[in-house]
C-alpha cells in the first residue's frame, strides 16, 4: 500500500489526515487513486483501522509531487474526500469585485458537509449545496462569523468569498450501514431494471413513513406522467395521509391534473376509457383558462370550480407547491414561476428543511432539484427511463437510489405499503 520515491526529499511534500469510515466507504482508496492519477506519490505514515463497524478509522498520509503546482492540484482534489493538511491554516478570503460573479480562484462547493477555518476555529457551512461559492460574514458583537453557500447569481460586490482550498475541509457521506436493511444495500447498486420491485418499494415506504413519524419533511418532485398514467389518485392518497409536505413540478403536471379534474381527460384522452375525447386537444387550454379567470388554483378551489385532483388536495391539505415554468409552457397557470433564477431561489428556500425527496417521472426537474440538495438528504428517483437516475449520479447527486419501473404500479404499491405500516403501528399501539 506504500508508494515512495527515493527522491521524495527533493519533491514538494504535505502531510494530510483523513478520518471516519474511510475503509468500508472506500474513501481512502479513492484518495490514494487520485494522488497517483495526478502524478503524485504517497506514504501511509500512520493508520488506525476501526475494529467494529461503528468504529472510525484514521490515516496520516504524506503526499508528494514534483512541483508546488502539482501538489496544490492534488490537495484540492483529495480535499473533497475529506483529506485535510495537518498544517492548520485559516481559509483565504477575497472580496467580490462585481455583482453576479465570484473572484477568480473561488472555492467551488460540493454537496458534502463542509467546514472552513476562520479566526483559528472551524465553522460549519450553512445552506450546503454543490456548485456554489462560500461567503463569510463577520459576526456582530460577540457573535462568531457565519459562512454559507451562495450561488453565483446572488454574489454582491464586496462579499467575502473563500478562494483556494486552504482552510477548507469536507466530510464525505459514509456508506449507509444496512445490517437491518439489506434490501436498501442491494438498491444502492448501479441502476438496473432487474431490482426486486416489491422489496424496494417496501423499503421506500418505510423511509417515507419513518420520515413523517420523526417530523421530517418530504418533497415530491413530479412529472405529468403521474397524471397521464392515471396515478394521480395514488399521489392524492399520499397527500391526504400527510406524507407530502411539498410538491415541485412544472406547468404540465398541474395543467393536466386540473384538466383531468374538469374534463376527465389528460392530453385530451379519457383516463377511464383510453379513447380521445371530441375536441380533447383543447381541454388543457380550457383548463388553464378556467384557472386564470378564477385568479389562481387556490381561488378555484375556494370557489368550488376545482373539486378534485392533486392540486386541489395540495390546497386543501396545506401542501406547499412550487411550479417552475419552461419555454414550452402553454398559458401558463398563474402560479407558475417563469423566471428560472427566481424558481431556483424559491426551491433553495423550500428545500432547507427537507429530509426525504421522492422524484417521479421527470428528468429535468429531478436533476434541477438534485443539484440543490445536500448529500445527507435521502433521494429516491423512480422513472421508466434509467438515464434519469444515471444523469443524477453523473451530476453529483450520488445519494440517489434509482428504481426503474412504471409510475402507476409503483405509486399504487407505495400507498399499499404505507397503509400496512400504519395499520401495524396502530395494532402495536
Amino acid at each position: 500500500m506504500t508508494e515512495h520515491s527515493e527522491n521524495a526529499g527533493k519533491r514538494h511534500v504535505e502531510d494530510v489526515e483523513v478520518s471516519g469510515h474511510i475503509i468500508d466507504s472506500l474513501i481512502l482508496p479513492k484518495i490514494l487513486d487520485l494522488v497517483t492519477s495526478h502524478g503524485g506519490e504517497f506514504v501511509i505514515k500512520r493508520i488506525s483501522i476501526g475494529q467494529k463497524p461503528t468504529d472510525p478509522s484514521h490515516a496520516l498520509l504524506e503526499i508528494s509531487a514534483p512541483s508546488q503546482e502539482a501538489l496544490i492540484e492534488i490537495l484540492d482534489d483529495i480535499n473533497d474526500h475529506g483529506a485535510v493538511p495537518t498544517s492548520a491554516r485559516d481559509c483565504q478570503l477575497t472580496k467580490a469585485d462585481m455583482d453576479g460573479a465570484f473572484p477568480e480562484g473561488f472555492y467551488s462547493t460540493t454537496n458534502q458537509r463542509t467546514e472552513i477555518r476562520f479566526d483559528n476555529a472551524w465553522r460549519k457551512i450553512e445552506d450546503q449545496e454543490m456548485d456554489c461559492g462560500i461567503c463569510v460574514q463577520a459576526g456582530e458583537g460577540e457573535a462568531p462569523a457565519a459562512a454559507r453557500c451562495v450561488p453565483m447569481t446572488d454574489v454582491r460586490r464586496g462579499d467575502q468569498i473563500v478562494v483556494g482550498h486552504a482552510g477548507v475541509r469536507v466530510f464525505p457521506e459514509e456508506r449507509e450501514r444496512t445490517d437491518h436493511n439489506p434490501s436498501f444495500e442491494f438498491m444502492n447498486s448501479n441502476v438496473s431494471t432487474e431490482k426486486p420491485k416489491g422489496l424496494a418499494i417496501r423499503e421506500i415506504a418505510g423511509q417515507l413513513y419513518e420520515n413523517r413519524v420523526s417530523g421530517g419533511k418530504s418533497v415530491i418532485v413530479g412529472g405529468p406522467a403521474i397524471v397521464h398514467t392515471g396515478s394521480g389518485q395514488h399521489l392524492c392518497e399520499l397527500i391526504r395521509s400527510g406524507y407530502v409536505d411539498k410538491l415541485f413540478a412544472g406547468n404540465a403536471l398541474a395543467t393536466h391534473d386540473i384538466e383531468q379534474a374538469l374534463y376527465g381527460t389528460s392530453l385530451g384522452v379519457h383516463l377511464d376509457r383510453g379513447d380521445l375525447a371530441d375536441a380533447g386537444h383543447e381541454h388543457h387550454l380550457r383548463a388553464i383558462n378556467t384557472i386564470r379567470r378564477a385568479g389562481g388554483i387556490k381561488q378555484a378551489v375556494e370557489t368550488g370550480q376545482l373539486t378534485s385532483g392533486i392540486m386541489h388536495d395540495c390546497v386543501k391539505h396545506n401542501v406547499d407547491f412550487l411550479l417552475a415554468g419552461s419555454i414550452r409552457d402553454d398559458g401558463p397557470l398563474p402560479e407558475v414561476v417563469t423566471d428560472a433564477l427566481e424558481a431556483q431561489r424559491q426551491m433553495r428556500h423550500k428545500l432547507r428543511d427537507v429530509r426525504f425527496c421522492l422524484m417521479i417521472a421527470t428528468t429535468l426537474h429531478s436533476i434541477a432539484v438534485g443539484n440543490l440538495l445536500p448529500a445527507w438528504v435521502r433521494v429516491v428517483c423512480v422513472d421508466i427511463n434509467p438515464s434519469t437516475v444515471i444523469k443524477l449520479n453523473d451530476r453529483g447527486s450520488f445519494q440517489t437510489i434509482g428504481l426503474v419501473t412504471d409510475v402507476e404500479p409503483f405509486l399504487r404499491a407505495l400507498v399499499q405499503e404505507v397503509q400496512q405500516l400504519e395499520s401495524a403501528a396502530k395494532a402495536n399501539a
